[in-house]
Parts: structure tokens; C-alpha cells; sequence
């Protein structure tokens, strides 16, 4: 995956927006920058539809008369009358995190284990993407009203090495394909090496994300038409055609899912309901190294508040995914034992939107496990969002997050000869979903 980076040596990139921290040094006692622009406009703090982090801060500051008219479209002005043909180098942004010389930034990101949190880092990613899009869309044009741009959905986003919290980090994405009112967008997470010699001086991918985002007219609330784009290098090339070949394979995973078991392999649906039948009907007998796909479930929920919705007055979908994170990452600990360490977001569906108010589920589950690497067992999760209404008795999913982990090494060595269960279903529905999401991963693998 490392030659479909968005980091190319040879092109020309913009220069990388720096994050701050979003605290005050108590040794501190004058802001950290001044703003030319502060007397004329809002300090960010008092903009409405904002969830505050160090990296939106820093993105809405950096595009702020863009955003601007976000918050209050003018929807009576007419829709972009000419699409505009844009370059993947033209929607190119780059955000650096100065982690080794500040210090409060770094106590913000920082894990358990000297890493940079993974939950704060899909916030980052999400709204970077999200920015990526709207500069894409943008027709430069205060007299048309600019479209409303929503996350579709996360492809895939790969953990290749671990992110250390003490070495400066830098995001970078672009626009690597659009359809008629849908955009892809891949970016990259590069941190140098912490050896020595000129490893230590080069940047490598630590991870990849692939954001799809789609656009929707203001007004009507309809899917819109965005700029079309023009791939020039031979590298912005290659990504374009490798996200059309994903593009065709989405398209391909909705039509077999709308085929479901009946034209798959019914053999492999009956075998394991039997195993968890067993579980069901002769809990004596059961396999003491498998465990039943209810018994690994977990649950929390929330009310949405005001500080969590975004630019367009909904919750925002980093804010989400960290929520969906969390809960997986504690699934995966209370499942294997040992501590988890993530590896992949498998997919997220952004279903329908959350709203300030809404009444949130999050219920987690262990879909399946692998053990064939027993020094690298894998647990794949599924958490599921949903919007409860009491008043309406009702409860609709707004979003659907799959996760990989597998177990930290040194928890792993302290455990030796402890083995991952095998993880199955008691009913129809459970046995439909372990099959679908382990179809959709091996079919996700050679993409």
C-alpha cells in the first residue's frame, strides 16, 4: 500500500498547517500566535457548530472564509451553475502535529503506552477529509450557495507501525477520485523513524485512510453534482484508477449482500449454527475454547450534545467514530484478556445523520476470530450506533463501525499458552452477519 501514498518527494506540496494545543501553558502568559485576522472576524471559540480539537481549530482557522459561509449558506442563492475540472494537487493538504516541542499538544494525544491515541486520530482524520472535500467543492463564488457535504462511509484504514506521541506526525490527503456527487479521499499518516542513521531522518506511512464523502444540495437536500477531477502526475494516476477499481467493488459487495445466503455457501451458514447450537441445547458439551457471539457484547450510550455537532449543526462524525473506537478497544479487552492493540478500521457506514439531543446506543460484539498467526491472533468487532426515540418507541442505526485488534506482544509473552476463543452464533442472524463481514474482509484484502 506504501506505493499508493499521498506523499510524492516529487510534486510540489503545500506548506503543512501546524497544530497547536488547545490549552493554555500555565508558563505561558501570552497566546501562542497572533491572528492579523482576529480583529475582523469571530474568535473560533464563539463560532457556533463547532466541536473544538487542536486540528479543527487549526483547519477553520486556515480556511475560515470558506467555512464562514457554511454556517449561514445563503439558500436562496442558485446552485453552482458550471462544474469546475480541479486537480488532486489543487485539494492537497498537509497538517503537521510539532509533538516533540510541544508539550501540552502531546499530553492531549498521548496513550497508556507513550502512543498517540487512536480515537483522537480518526477525529483528526475525519475532519480533514471533510475539509479536503469541502476545498474540492468549492466554486470560489459568494453568490452561489455551496453544498452540504456529509462522510459517506470509511473504507479502510490500516495501522502499519505505532505511532510514537515524541516524534512529530504529519497528515496528508487529497482527492484521489470523484463520482457524480460522491469524492474519495486518501490520506496518510508519516512519521519519521526513531532509530538512527538515515532511517531515522526518513518518513514512513504509519497509516492509511480512505474517506468517501458525498455532496448534497443545501436547499433540497438532494444528491449534487462536484467538481470533476483531472489527475496529472503519473502517481495521482495510479490512485485514481486503484480508487475506481474500489468504487467498482463497492458497487459489487451491495449486490451480493442483496443476494444473501441463498446463493453462497449454505454449508458454512449450517455448520456454524451448529456449533453454537450446541452452546444452546447442551451447554455441558460446548467447546470450552468457543464462546457464544452474545456472551461477548458490550454497551453504552450517551445524549448528543451542543459541543459535539459541526459545521452544519449535526454531530460530528470524528466525534463517532472515537465513541465507536473506545467501546472496541474495551470489547477487545474484556473478549482476549490481555491488552488489545489496534490494527485496522475494516469499514464505518455513516447510515443517517445524529442530531444534537439524540438519545445514542453503542453496542458492540465480537464478530469472529483468527488464531492461524498464534503471535498475532486477530479479533474483528462490530459496533453498532442507534438513535433511540422513547417517546416514539422507536430505534433506528445511524452507523455501522468494524474494527480489527489484535494483543499487544508484551501482554502476549505474560500470557503464554492463553488462546483466543472462537467466537459463535446462537441464531440465523448472528450466523448472516459473522459470514458477511468475513466475505466482505477477505474481498477487502485483495483491493
Amino acid at each position: 500500500m506504501n506505493s499508493n501514498s499521498i506523499m510524492d518527494s516529487n510534486s510540489s506540496a503545500p506548506s503543512p498547517i501546524p497544530i497547536f494545543s488547545t490549552f493554555t501553558s500555565p508558563f505561558e502568559g501570552s497566546p501562542r500566535k497572533s491572528d492579523s485576522t482576529s480583529s475582523t472576524r469571530k474568535p473560533l471559540s464563539l463560532w457556533p457548530g463547532m466541536y473544538h480539537s487542536p486540528v479543527t481549530n487549526a483547519l477553520w482557522e486556515t480556511r475560515s472564509r470558506i467555512f464562514e459561509r457554511l454556517l449561514d449558506p445563503p439558500l436562496d442563492a442558485p446552485p453552482q451553475s458550471e462544474l469546475l475540472t480541479k486537480t488532486p494537487s489543487g485539494s492537497r493538504m498537509t497538517i503537521l502535529y510539532n509533538f516533540s516541542t510541544d508539550y501540552i499538544l502531546r499530553e492531549q494525544y498521548r496513550d497508556p503506552w507513550n502512543e498517540v491515541r487512536i480515537g483522537k486520530l480518526l477525529e483528526d482524520l475525519d475532519a480533514l477529509a471533510g475539509t479536503i472535500s469541502v476545498k474540492h467543492c468549492s466554486d470560489d463564488d459568494s453568490t452561489t450557495r455551496p453544498l452540504y457535504l456529509v462522510t459517506a462511509s470509511v473504507d479502510r484504514m490500516v495501522l502499519k507501525k505505532p505511532i510514537s506521541v515524541d516524534v512529530d506526525l504529519h497528515i496528508s490527503g487529497a482527492v484521489t477520485w470523484v463520482g457524480r456527487s460522491s469524492i474519495e479521499i486518501q490520506l496518510d499518516i508519516t512519521q519519521p523513524a526513531t532509530g538512527t542513521g538515515e532511517a531515522a531522518v526518513t518518513d514512513s506511512v504509519a497509516l492509511t485512510a480512505t474517506f468517501i464523502f458525498v455532496a448534497r444540495d443545501y436547499k433540497t437536500g438532494k444528491a449534487a453534482p462536484v467538481n470533476r477531477l483531472s489527475p496529472e502526475t503519473e502517481r495521482e494516476k495510479l490512485l485514481h484508477e486503484a480508487a475506481e477499481a474500489r468504487n467498482t467493488l463497492r458497487k459489487s459487495k451491495i449486490i451480493n449482500e442483496k443476494k444473501g445466503i441463498e446463493n453462497g455457501d449454505m454449508n458454512r451458514f449450517q455448520v456454524l449454527l451448529a456449533e453454537g447450537r450446541i452452546f444452546c441445547d447442551m451447554p455441558a458439551l460446548a467447546d470450552r475454547d468457543s464462546i457464544l457471539l452474545r456472551d461477548t457484547r458490550l454497551e453504552n450510550s450517551l445524549i448528543c450534545q451542543p459541543q459535539q455537532r459541526n459545521i452544519h449543526g449535526r454531530i460530528f462524525g470524528g466525534f463517532l467514530m472515537h465513541r465507536a473506537f473506545e467501546l472496541a478497544f474495551s470489547t477487545a479487552y474484556a473478549f482476549a484478556g490481555m491488552m488489545p492493540s489496534f490494527l485496522e478500521v475494516d469499514h464505518v457506514d455513516f447510515l443517517r445523520p445524529v442530531d444534537v439531543g439524540d438519545f445514542l446506543r453503542f453496542k458492540s460484539c465480537v464478530l469472529y476470530t483468527e488464531n492461524e498467526n498464534s503471535d498475532q491472533p486477530l479479533i474483528h468487532l462490530e459496533v453498532v450506533a442507534h438513535v433511540t426515540r422513547p417517546e416514539m418507541r422507536s430505534s433506528e442505526v445511524s452507523n455501522r463501525f468494524y474494527f480489527t485488534f489484535t494483543v499487544r506482544p508484551e501482554a502476549k509473552a505474560s500470557n503464554n499458552g492463553h488462546r483466543i476463543r472462537k467466537v459463535v452464533p446462537a441464531t440465523e442472524e448472528e450466523a448472516r452477519r459473522i459470514i458477511e463481514r468475513m466475505d466482505a474482509d477477505s474481498l477487502q484484502s485483495f483491493s
